[in-house]
């Protein structure tokens, strides 16, 4: 049915810099899942863990975890996404490394979106570049916008986007859902959950973040609260501390009342992101 988009999140601790085994261990949740869905979701750098050793476990875009992500899509006929280290070479010894969401289609079509806003705290801006556009992708009639863990706290980056010199009735919302793949460690979890909140909000979409849970090799922790909420701020799944899998149904007809009942959007400022 259009008016509905199935989706899971999976909430999982990451081996740190451990390819072989986190591949394996997602390979082994994806294949139990019994639920029928459209997506599933990964945390961000699933393979590795949020490292800054790019030069090491960089993978091209035919490399062996893109294809494993091809095979999985395929296999469960979904689509597939979350981010992992890319490497890009543009010849003459000139490369450069992408915290890159891949939005993997069950035909082995793919789109990617490039990490925008790089975690300086953490070195993140020294190791990788910097995405330069937005992806918005379709599934079954609804449109996703996808982004990566630190541009949640950046909210123009996310901000539904009306061409200017739109007439006020022919406005249509951008997008139906905003999805965050994270590694958010505890210490700053408030943070997480009340700006993912807020982009549901000022957006009127329904907003999905996958974060893991778990140390890394940094002795960081993590406490997941991967969350889904709806377009009035409701929170309807946060899942603490947790290895998890939640498969939920999001209700088109809900979205469109809201934002009928409720159409602020329409008001919103006219914008174009550079």
């Amino acid at each position: 049915m259009k008016d509905k988009l199935t989706v899971t999140l999976i909430q999982t601790a990451l081996a740190w810099e451990d390819k072989a085994a986190n591949l394996n261990k997602l390979q082994q949740k994806i294949e139990g899942l019994q639920e029928k869905t459209h997506i599933i979701i990964l945390p961000e750098m699933f393979s590795t863990g949020f490292s800054m050793n790019a030069p090491v476990l960089a993978e091209t875009m035919d490399g062996p975890t893109v294809a494993w992500m091809k095979t999985m899509a395929a296999q469960k006929k979904v689509v597939l996404t979350g981010s992992l280290i890319i490497k890009e070479d543009f010849g003459a010894n000139k490369h450069s490394y992408y915290n890159r969401l891949i939005w993997m289609l069950p035909t082995g079509q793919y789109g990617y979106y490039d990490k925008r806003h790089l975690f300086a705290f953490a070195g993140e801006d020294e190791s990788y570049t910097a995405g330069e556009k937005r992806l918005i992708a379709s599934v079954n009639n609804w449109k996703l916008n996808l982004q990566v863990c630190y541009d949640l706290r950046f909210p123009v980056w996310a901000r539904q986007v009306i061409a200017s010199q739109t007439p006020r009735q022919e406005i249509a919302p951008e997008y139906d859902v905003l999805v965050y793949v994270a590694n958010w460690p505890e210490t700053r979890v408030h943070a997480w959950r009340t700006l993912l909140q807020a982009r549901a909000i000022e957006n009127q979409c329904y907003v999905i973040g996958v974060n893991r849970v778990g140390t890394d090799g940094k002795g960081i922790h993590y406490s997941g609260n991967s969350m889904v909420v709806d377009p009035l701020g409701a929170i309807l799944y946060d899942k603490k501390d947790e290895e998890d899998i939640f498969t939920i149904t999001l209700d088109k007809e809900h979205l469109n009342t809201v934002r009928q009942k409720f159409p602020f959007w329409k008001d919103a400022d006219q914008f174009k992101i550079y």
